[in-house]
């Protein structure tokens, strides 16, 4: 890694210069903790880094930046579910993919050469050319996983989450009203949308349902084993 680093700093350097990018020495510096962080950075994370590193360089100075080594192709630009931008290293004949955990939203990758070949193999069936490919795979992390509690109201499950439903409570009047709409103990129910705000969107089987807040608060769910 410590060459490609090296490779990577002499080719910034070339192309900086030939192309009379401007403040060159404050672009530098921020390659050089670029490299050095491996994690997926946003403008505001890269900033508090260099920060910590005594380099105070403007938000938006990092964002052209970054920008700029995308252009020439030091850096990657990816906008995963959150819609945040997120930036990584980007190293010539290297490639990986992504998993994204929707609880604590971190990101790990992976390079998997079985399911390249199994990739390239598809497209080739259909006739496609491919130029370029991106893979997210969303779900929750071992470490939150082990955290999950293992009963909580529905309105605490992520959006693409399968539970089974546990218990329906709030009083007589509440359980009728989800049992008259068909949800039943035991039932596998998948979170189609939940933005954190107004109603929830939910299936059970190919049924979908409408449920406001207070109503998914008297739906409890636990994993799917």
């Amino acid at each position: 890694m410590r060459e490609i680093h090296s490779h990577e700093r002499q080719q910034f350097e070339k192309l900086f210069k030939q192309e009379k990018i401007d403040r060159f020495d404050d672009r530098f510096k921020m390659l050089e903790v670029f490299l050095q962080t491996e994690q997926h950075v946003t403008v505001n994370s890269l900033w508090l880094i260099l920060k910590d590193k005594k380099i105070s360089l403007a938000s938006e100075f990092i964002e052209e930046t970054l920008e700029l080594m995308c252009r020439f192709g030091f850096a990657q630009k990816n906008r995963f579910d959150d819609g945040i931008v997120h930036y990584e290293h980007r190293h010539l004949g290297q490639h990986h993919d992504h998993m994204i955990c929707t609880k604590c939203g971190k990101i790990i990758e992976f390079k998997n050469d079985q399911l390249e070949q199994l990739q390239s193999q598809v497209v080739s069936g259909f006739g496609f050319h491919m130029l370029q490919h991106r893979m997210e795979i969303y779900g929750i992390c071992a470490d939150c996983l082990k955290s999950r509690e293992q009963q909580m109201p529905l309105i605490s499950a992520r959006q693409g989450e399968q539970v089974i439903i546990k218990n329906l409570v709030g009083g007589n009047k509440a359980r009728m009203r989800l049992l008259s709409m068909g949800l039943r103990v035991g039932d596998e129910l998948e979170v189609i949308t939940n933005n954190g705000q107004g109603q929830l969107v939910v299936a059970v089987g190919f049924q979908r349902y409408v449920l406001g807040r207070g109503m998914s608060q008297k739906v409890i769910v636990g994993p799917k084993e």
